[in-house]
């Protein structure tokens, strides 16, 4: 007679962060970032937003006198292990205002007040 004993099995149940998630993104959102100064923020857009669309989500001001948008893949921040290490590394990048919003872009954007 074989072995009755049940096998265990796992089971990978999403947490409230990963269904959350899911639900963003399946809604067509995704976020961009700013990091510096006094507050660190994901920002959310719809996909297929522009760099000049998320930059009015900011402030209108942003969007009126926008120039360009310093961009910053989330993936080589990390690698980089920082914000500056990955400017030094050449990972930023600068986009026109045409430029479609990638998930988790860190983004500074240049502007005319």
């Amino acid at each position: 007679m074989k072995n009755s004993k049940p096998s265990r099995r796992t089971i990978s149940i999403p947490t409230s962060d990963t269904l959350l998630a899911r639900a963003f993104n399946q809604s067509g959102y995704l976020s961009f970032l700013t990091v510096g100064g006094k507050e660190n923020r994901a920002w959310p857009i719809r996909a297929g937003t522009t760099a000049w669309e998320a930059a009015g989500t900011i402030h209108t001001d942003i969007q009126k006198g926008f120039i360009r948008a310093e961009v910053i893949g989330f993936a080589d921040l990390i690698a980089a292990g920082g914000e500056t290490q990955a400017k030094r590394a050449g990972k930023q990048r600068l986009e026109l205002k045409t430029y479609v919003m990638q998930d988790y872009d860190v983004v500074n954007f240049r502007f005319n007040k």
